[in-house]
């Protein structure tokens, strides 16, 4: 079994082929739900509403609920599995689910690049609404339908699946509960290579937004300063009107990425003029969470490369916070800084005035009833939230109907109808 309790996963080749070990009967709660997770129970949606007979569903899932279901290998656009009937021989179970062609995947993984949040989900094994909306707003449906599903079986039951398809899908479910990234191989691209390839698509971003630097020759400290007597150190320079560029990295092999410590640099400079220029920190009032927040927030906004990915889960890990929670307050910083980050985390009672005149100036608008709770406005399908900030603003709040799992979308506005034009706009 995997730490989080699913079934455990071997990985083949080139990470494109996965064995999954076979799961043990059920022992209790075996008329709930077979899926735990949302994109589990709509896989188990999509094996119902491919069956046209309800019995053979039920023999499936009372198959799958005994143990009858063997390793499970996932490779792309296929799941198989040996699964024990009524004679001793197995019957082999296949369902094939369609591939995503190369255009596809391009559109998919521009998608998920552009929204952080996205891809710190999936880190964490989840699978957020937010991710399959977007995926279908380019015109790609992630999960499947009815007509996606295409069983086979070496039984001589030509039921559309027979009860041995249906307990292997299943099983399939539980897989999908415990590792969304099962999904994604059978749409034709394993873990490690989406990674990677985001991370890719991100460097080379940042390659093409940063201007050129000649080469500059590295030499050890050790030896410009052997055998050499070091005069007085001269009077220190004039403060310089804008902090300097930094030095560009050399790779070296083992290193971190040059574009990391570059982002380091930069950010060192930046807080180090402003303390000789001003004689003040702009960063002294800022808790640890807040600055760890500041730090990931100033990274690239196009991806996430290896090296962001690993900063993320050093900074979540630092500050006790997950890596999602961490790409919900990077939003918020992005959206307002300090005072974006504490409408998030804070709810608070405003006083009498313009949080009280927000609603009748969002009905005369003819935007529909907002319900009010302490600073926040929530909107009657639950989707949409305006929350007033202290500094007089108004922050825009998107979440998934049903979900209770808000995120800053737009920039503030001090009118709550700009703000709520932008959040729908």
């Amino acid at each position: 079994m995997s730490p989080n309790g699913g079934p455990a996963a071997r990985p083949g080749p080139d990470d494109l082929r996965r064995t999954f070990e076979a799961v043990p009967a059920r022992t209790s709660d075996a008329d709930g739900p077979f899926a735990e997770s949302w994109w589990g129970r709509a896989w188990v949606e999509a094996l119902e509403s491919l069956s046209m007979d309800e019995g053979r569903l039920a023999r499936g899932r009372e198959y799958a609920d005994g143990g009858h279901v063997a390793a499970i290998a996932v490779t792309p656009g296929r799941v198989i599995a040996y699964v024990h009937g009524s004679r001793p021989r197995p019957y082999r179970a296949e369902l094939r689910l369609r591939s995503f062609p190369a255009s596809d995947w391009d559109t998919l993984l521009d998608a998920v690049a552009a929204r952080p949040g996205h891809l710190s989900a999936l880190l964490d094994k989840e699978m957020p609404h937010s991710l399959v909306d977007t995926a279908g707003e380019a015109g790609i449906r992630l999960l499947p339908a009815a007509g996606d599903l295409d069983p086979d079986c070496s039984c001589p039951d030509r039921g559309w699946p027979c009860k041995h398809v249906a307990a292997l899908c299943f099983q399939t479910a539980r897989l999908l509960d415990s590792d969304p990234f099962v999904l994604l191989l059978m749409r034709g691209r394993g873990e490690r290579e989406l990674l990677d390839e985001l991370g890719r698509r991100n460097a080379e971003h940042s390659a093409r937004e940063r201007p050129e630097t000649p080469d500059m020759p590295s030499v050890a400290a050790s030896d410009a300063l052997a055998d050499r007597f070091l005069p007085p150190l001269p009077a220190p320079l004039p403060v310089p009107r804008y902090p300097g560029e930094p030095p560009s990295y050399p790779e070296l092999p083992g290193a971190r990425d040059p574009l990391g410590l570059d982002h380091l640099a930069t950010d060192a400079a930046a807080r180090a003029h402003t303390m000789l220029t001003t004689g003040d920190d702009p960063l002294a009032g800022l808790s640890t969470w807040q600055d760890a927040v500041r730090i990931a927030a100033s990274r690239p906004t196009a991806g996430l490369t290896a090296t962001t990915r690993a900063l993320y889960r050093e900074l979540a890990f630092a500050t006790g916070r997950s890596t999602t929670d961490l790409a919900r307050a990077v939003a918020a910083w992005r959206q307002g800084g300090a005072e974006g980050l504490g409408v998030l985390e804070t709810a608070w009672d405003p006083p009498a005035g313009p949080f009280d005149r927000a609603r009748p100036a969002l009905a005369a608008a003819d935007f529909p009833r907002f319900q009010p709770r302490r600073n926040r406005l929530t909107d009657a399908t639950g989707t949409l939230q305006l929350r007033f900030g202290h500094d007089s603003r108004w922050y825009g709040y998107e979440s998934d109907p049903g979900e209770d799992d808000w995120w800053p979308r737009a920039a503030p506005d001090p009118d709550p109808v700009a703000a709520l034009t932008a959040l729908r706009g």
